[in-house]
């Protein structure tokens, strides 16, 4: 059952509304029909909203379904962080409580790349394609420069204090990138992406990874469906140029593996964005990576 109440001390979501999973509720928003649905899956410190523009596109042609995950966004607090198997069971849950028919085409973003594999693992038969955003890979870590291991991403985020010192920043920040959202959703989300709570949730998200790259090599490879990566390249000039060299030619090389790892996989370079902006800046490559997914699926 869905609905739209909560607590006077939390947020409500701006829309859509949440499904009670283990007598927790987890904010949900569909909007489309037709199949293959497509789910996104957010990274960490990202909410199922910051999807909301692709989304609508999405919905042009098929369902199209944001979520937040237990513990994250509009969703109920739940201990952070969680194994991927919880994550997973919970969407798949979530996509059977709210009727929406498997298979699907996952969309992770960054952090949900592991969520989206291990759903795959333990679903295999309900994923119809995979569009690649930017994700975390189970091997990063033989890609990437020992600097940039998931060992050091844990330690390497900034922590509650400096988050908040940080956040007429990061308010300003989500401004801009709201900025063609409806005026009803983007300022309550924008006040909400700035909340201690929101914060938090992010930074516990990241606390293990390497423990979640550990349990997604006890299972199985993506299953042989229809991929495409799109791998997200551009100039940050904050960043020392070797090392941005460095982290490019990782993520070109592991998500080259990941796509040559299935029939049907392709790998796109994407030079004009950055890893937290790509469905804000460039939502016609995420589109039309979903496009070729969906055809592809559709035609072995």
């Amino acid at each position: 059952m869905t609905n739209n109440s909560t607590s006077p001390a939390r947020p409500a979501p701006p829309i859509g509304g949440f499904q009670e999973i283990d007598d927790r509720r987890i904010f949900v928003h569909r909007s489309g029909s037709g199949g293959p649905p497509v789910v996104f899956l957010p990274g960490a410190t990202a909410v199922g909203l910051d999807y909301l523009g692709v989304q609508h596109e999405v919905s042009q042609f098929t369902t199209a379904v944001v979520y937040d995950r237990g513990g994250t966004g509009y969703s109920d607090r739940i201990a952070l962080p969680r194994t991927a198997a919880a994550v997973a069971t919970e969407l798949h849950q979530l996509l059977r409580a709210q009727n929406v028919p498997a298979p699907y085409v996952l969309v992770p973003h960054s952090l949900g790349g592991f969520y989206a594999h291990r759903f795959a693992q333990l679903y295999p038969q309900d994923v119809a394609g995979l569009v690649w955003l930017d994700g975390l890979h189970r091997d990063w870590d033989d890609f990437m420069p020992a600097a940039a291991s998931l060992a050091t991403a844990e330690q390497m985020g900034p922590d509650l204090e400096q988050l908040g010192q940080m956040r007429q920043a990061l308010r300003e920040m989500h401004a801009e990138l709201y900025a063609d959202y409806p005026e009803h959703v983007r300022q309550p989300l924008i006040d909400a992406r700035v909340s201690d709570e929101w914060m938090h949730a992010g930074i516990a998200e990241r606390r293990t990874l390497v423990e979640l790259a550990a349990e997604l090599r006890a299972g199985p490879d993506i299953p042989d469906v229809p991929v495409v990566a799109l791998s997200v390249l551009g100039t940050d000039p904050a960043q020392q140029q070797r090392a941005l060299r460095e982290l490019h030619d990782g993520r070109t090389r592991m998500d080259a593996a990941l796509v040559s790892a299935v029939s049907r996989g392709e790998q796109r370079i994407l030079s004009d964005t950055f890893h937290h902006r790509l469905c804000f800046d460039r939502p016609d490559a995420v589109v039309q990576a979903i496009r070729d997914v969906i055809g592809r699926a559709a035609h072995p």
